[in-house]
């Protein structure tokens, strides 16, 4: 009984084996690596020692670690990383480790041997043979099954593997480079991640900070999305009022820039920012700087009218910044716009420490 009910998870096993071999083909080999996409760094400082790193790194094969929440932009910074490489001209093939099941993850990865299983009737190469010469980018590492750890350590240690179902080593000349939206140190001390494979992926790593702590970048990308699905949808839009902006500019962003990419989206299609300003306001996470969500968080004693106050001060900041940016630091216009005296607006501009070379476009 026990034999049979292994047989008969070892053909479903291998059936979904092939469905993924079948979907996955079209998208092994991407050759789109050497496509840059603009404003993948921008210009606060931290994105300006992203870029810095790339450059190092990009000439050499060293692997590297990309670290960050989800919608930071991982998988462009690989792109990126393999863009300025030398192997620019070879195989970029990526794989998302939490998204295939770990009992199948081995065959996408590195390939079955004809009858390795029923219907396995042939020999089937797997993304590290697709990437050879090229670049493999494997996201969401930190979610790869213990069991296939020591597999991929052997790769990266000698350059070779065998493929499910057979003894014979293949051997493969391939950069690879890491990403995950987790601690992976937590995932090591847990004892759920190899220490000498840490050690191995993790010779640089690289941490993308969420959109809300490049404040300095949202309008900029949101610029290059309103050019890029203007043209896709065939759509004319003139820009983003004042309001928008400072809507832009003030939302917490949880989904970081995958969000802010699917808002200015929804504005092109729609040809209309309300609704989806709407729809920021719905879900709104209104950014609080972190001294004042500090003292918010650690006292809960705070009144209610000092809460009101803190985040009062938060928008008034974020209105000044929002305006200066639309006029481009014109300040006489600003003060007009936000109905103040020119003398003021000087005194708000110092008080929140505002600075053209850090919030300008």
């Amino acid at each position: 009984m026990h034999g049979e009910r292994l047989g008969a998870n070892m053909e479903t096993a291998g059936r979904g084996l092939l469905a993924i071999d079948d979907r996955a083909r079209a998208d092994f080999v991407d050759g789109s690596a050497h496509e840059r996409t603009p404003l993948i760094f921008g210009k606060s400082e931290k994105m300006k020692e992203v870029e810095r790193i790339v450059s190092q790194v990009a000439k050499t094969d060293i692997t590297v670690l990309i670290r960050g929440e989800s919608g930071t932009g991982k998988e462009l910074v690989a792109r990126e990383i393999c863009a300025r490489s030398l192997r620019n001209d070879k195989p970029f093939v990526k794989v998302n480790c939490a998204a295939i099941p770990a009992g199948l993850l081995e065959s996408e990865l590195f390939g079955y041997e004809k009858g390795s299983f029923t219907g396995a009737i042939s020999r089937k190469p797997g993304k590290f043979e697709f990437a050879n010469h090229g670049t493999i980018f494997l996201d969401e590492i930190s979610e790869l099954h213990p069991s296939l750890q020591a597999k991929l350590l052997h790769v990266l240690q000698d350059n070779e593997f065998s493929r499910l179902g057979g003894d014979e080593d293949v051997s493969v000349d391939v950069r690879v480079i890491t990403a995950t939206n987790r601690q992976i140190e937590r995932e090591l001390q847990n004892g759920n991640f190899r220490e000498d494979l840490y050690y191995r992926i993790n010779v640089v790593s690289i941490h993308l900070p969420p959109l809300r702590e490049r404040r300095e970048d949202i309008l900029d990308l949101s610029e290059f999305f309103l050019r890029k699905y203007s043209a896709t949808f065939d759509k004319k839009y003139s820009g983003l009022s004042s309001t928008a902006i400072n809507f832009l500019v003030s939302h917490d962003w949880p989904g970081n820039v995958r969000e802010l990419e699917n808002i200015i989206k929804k504005m092109v299609v729609l040809e209309s920012e309300e609704f989806a300003l709407r729809e920021i306001s719905s879900g709104s996470r209104i950014s609080v700087d972190n001294a004042n969500q500090n003292q918010v968080l650690s006292n809960g004693r705070i009144s209610l009218k000092r809460a009101g106050k803190l985040a009062a001060q938060e928008a008034e900041k974020h209105l000044i910044m929002g305006t200066l940016v639309e006029t481009r630091w014109n300040r006489k216009k600003a003060a007009e716009l936000l109905d103040i005296s020119y003398k003021a607006l000087l005194y708000k501009i110092k008080q929140n420490g505002l600075n053209r070379k850090r919030i300008s476009i």
